[in-house]
């Protein structure tokens, strides 16, 4: 059910509280990987006595305080901003005072059913399938190798399937022979259509290659095309169309590269912000969204809990699977000393520059906030008592 959004919800409600209420029909009537529900537990936990917490007493009133632990997960909302910042805070001595690009890759919607069965092979070959493309381009026509942040997102504003992949790509590169800075046009990336038809040749071989070597698995309702006929006539018609790839304005610098990273680096699903209306007795749940195939209106949908709980589960990463990740320029090995060699043939200082520091200044303010207490407002509590024991019984884990 859909509609136009009207006013903010008067209390907020968190994405552990949805869990928490639709667990007990939601458990019964699907079947999950353990990984999934290990989440979801992880998730229904967050800031309840069930993950123990801290004990804490108010030197000024004497009023005692428990603040319960949080989860840590990667697929909670509750908690990616706190790690979001950490996370940047390690990348700034990374950034360059240069352009920065933003380009999306996106996988068809006909792959959809496919990725759902393979999502590690699949994601990661997206990633490479990607960054190769772009890596090529900077090769031949730059002479150069490009840095690249690569960030992965698997669902659309109505929590349903939608594979896309956020680069953000450095505004020039060190040249091969690591002698020199070569520069970017600042309003200019490639060609999109040219990345497109790349992207796409290179996607289509590795799948190729995972289904020669017996490395995918397919839906009971697709079955047909483990044949290696009907499998090479549904690629050919997956690739008769244009894959969608695009840029965004390029980032001014420093500081608007971390204010992007802030958003999607640690996004998940969906965010606590987004819940507008959780209903217990009718078992639904209605949360914002932006209707893209219309001008991007604000809307809200009501779904069932199970309904909304499944569509959440799609977006639950494989474990250990690393879904930010940095090439070229970028990666891992030997990273300080290319920045420093990029530096160095840019003369510039280090990328400690009153923008960056700014940039990360604000990044900062979704840390905690100074112990104050609820009751009479003085910075004044006092750690006195750490548990990692429940409190109590938790009545929504039972399976």
């Amino acid at each position: 059910m859909t509609g136009c959004s009207g006013a903010g919800p008067a209390k907020s409600i968190t994405l552990g509280e949805v869990v928490r209420a639709g667990w007990p029909s939601f458990s019964q009537s699907h079947r999950l990987p353990a990984h999934h529900w290990k989440v979801l537990r992880a998730i229904a936990a967050c800031h309840t006595p069930a993950l123990g917490g801290h004990q804490y007493q108010c030197a000024h009133c004497g009023e005692g305080h428990f603040v319960p632990h949080s989860c840590g997960n990667r697929h909670c909302p509750s908690c990616q901003n706190l790690n979001g910042a950490q996370w940047l805070e390690q990348q700034t001595e990374h950034l360059l005072p240069i352009p920065y690009f933003h380009v999306v890759f996106t996988l068809p919607h006909e792959l959809n059913l496919l990725i759902r069965h393979n999502q590690a092979s699949l994601y990661a070959l997206l990633f490479s399938s990607a960054t190769a493309t772009l890596l090529e381009f900077g090769r031949n026509n730059l002479k150069a190798t490009l840095g690249v942040t690569a960030v992965l997102h698997t669902w659309g504003q109505n929590l349903g399937d939608h594979y896309h992949l956020h680069c953000v790509v450095t505004g020039g590169g060190l040249s091969l022979d690591g002698q020199s800075w070569v520069s970017l046009p600042p309003k200019w990336l490639f060609s999109v259509r040219a990345l497109s038809v790349v992207f796409r040749a290179k996607f289509r071989d590795g799948l190729q290659q995972l289904f020669d070597e017996g490395q995918l698995q397919f839906p009971t309702s697709e079955s047909r095309l483990s044949d290696p006929v009907v499998f090479a006539r549904w690629l050919r018609h997956l690739c008769r169309h244009k894959w969608v790839v695009y840029t965004k304005r390029p980032f001014a610098g420093p500081q608007a590269v971390l204010a992007y990273l802030c958003r999607y680096t640690h996004r998940v699903a969906i965010t606590n912000s987004r819940l507008e209306a959780l209903d217990h007795q009718s078992e639904t749940v209605t949360f914002r969204y932006k209707d893209y195939a219309h001008q991007s209106q604000t809307r809200s949908m009501t779904l069932p809990l199970a309904e909304f709980l499944r569509r959440f589960c799609l977006h639950i990463l494989p474990a250990r699977f690393v879904k930010i990740r940095h090439y070229g320029l970028l990666s891992n090995r030997n990273r300080s000393a290319r920045i420093a060699q990029a530096r160095t043939l840019l003369a510039q200082v280090p990328c400690q520059t009153k923008e960056a520091k700014e940039a990360l200044l604000t990044i900062k303010h979704v840390e905690p906030p100074p112990l104050v207490c609820p009751r009479c407002g003085q910075r004044a509590l006092v750690l006195i008592d750490i548990t990692d024991r429940p409190h109590r019984p938790t009545t929504w884990d039972s399976s």
